[in-house]
């Protein structure tokens, strides 16, 4: 039988190396993975300001909705809508039509994370008082 003398400490290294592998692609996966959850959670809470501010105003009859543009009074704002967040919420109401019967209704949530900008923006026409 030839010398078997260090072949252990060699396969105990290629282990280790192959562990090491798999351990750091499961470090970047984990890494990248709270990320997105994060960056998807903000682009979330950013939807829900705009939707309810948009269910809001689609609930005040016409003649409450004058023709402008608006900005929230407690910008910036939080994932709650109170002073002190990231987001800044505002809206432009016109008239697409011109009769006066009806609205068109935009409203954008802005924020900026790691040096870039982002936004939500939706839009609906209503009729007033939740039509």
């Amino acid at each position: 039988m030839p010398n078997a003398k260090g072949y252990l400490l060699l396969e105990t290294l290629i282990a280790v190396a192959i562990f090491s592998v798999g351990i750091l692609a499961i470090g970047t996966l984990i890494v990248s993975t709270t990320t997105v959850n994060t960056r998807s959670n903000i682009f979330t809470q950013a939807t829900l300001l705009a939707a309810e501010t948009l269910e809001h105003l689609t609930r005040e009859p016409v003649s409450h909705l004058a023709p402008n543009t608006y900005s929230d009074s407690n910008n910036p704002i939080n994932e709650w809508g109170d002073t002190g967040g990231i987001f800044n919420r505002s809206w432009v109401i016109d008239d697409p039509i011109g009769y006066n019967t009806s609205r068109r209704i935009r409203v954008t949530v802005t924020w900026e994370r790691l040096g870039q900008s982002r936004k939500v923006e939706l839009t609906t026409i209503t009729r007033g008082n939740g039509s």
